[in-house]
């Protein structure tokens, strides 16, 4: 079995095989270390529980490729801004593990968000009447 036949099964079964993939390499291909990750991923559910779980990251990978990674990005962290101080969450985007040019587009999104909510007040005229 040559490279291309494995990377062609790899991605046929999508995130969750690499993330098996992930684990075979990090465990040196022992069988006993991938059921113990496995279990211990599924938390209480043990070893089912973690194939459960690598099946659901297949659906969430499949329904985030589906929309898109920055329009998703672009949500959560419209919604979190509402809670979150705006430092703080260009703090955590300069820190995620993405692209520069993804990172650029997330603080330009919060910060044309800040400048449209603000809105400007006209000044009041207050009348005083002395009776």
């Amino acid at each position: 079995m040559n490279t291309d036949d494995i990377i062609k099964k790899v991605a046929g079964l999508g995130v969750p095989g690499i993330i098996l993939l992930v684990l075979a390499i990090s465990s040196a291909g022992s069988n006993a270390a991938i059921v113990a990750a496995l279990t211990s991923a599924g938390g209480p559910f043990g070893i089912i529980g973690g194939i459960g779980l690598l099946g659901l990251t297949g659906l969430v990978g499949d329904s985030l490729s589906g929309i898109g990674l920055e329009a998703i990005l672009k949500g959560v962290y419209s919604e979190r801004k509402k809670t979150d101080s705006l430092r703080l969450l260009l703090k955590e985007i300069q820190d995620l593990p993405i692209s520069d040019e993804l990172k650029i587009k997330l603080k330009d999104h919060l910060n044309a968000d800040t400048t449209n909510s603000e809105s400007v007040e006209e000044p009041r005229t207050v009348e005083i009447v002395e009776e």
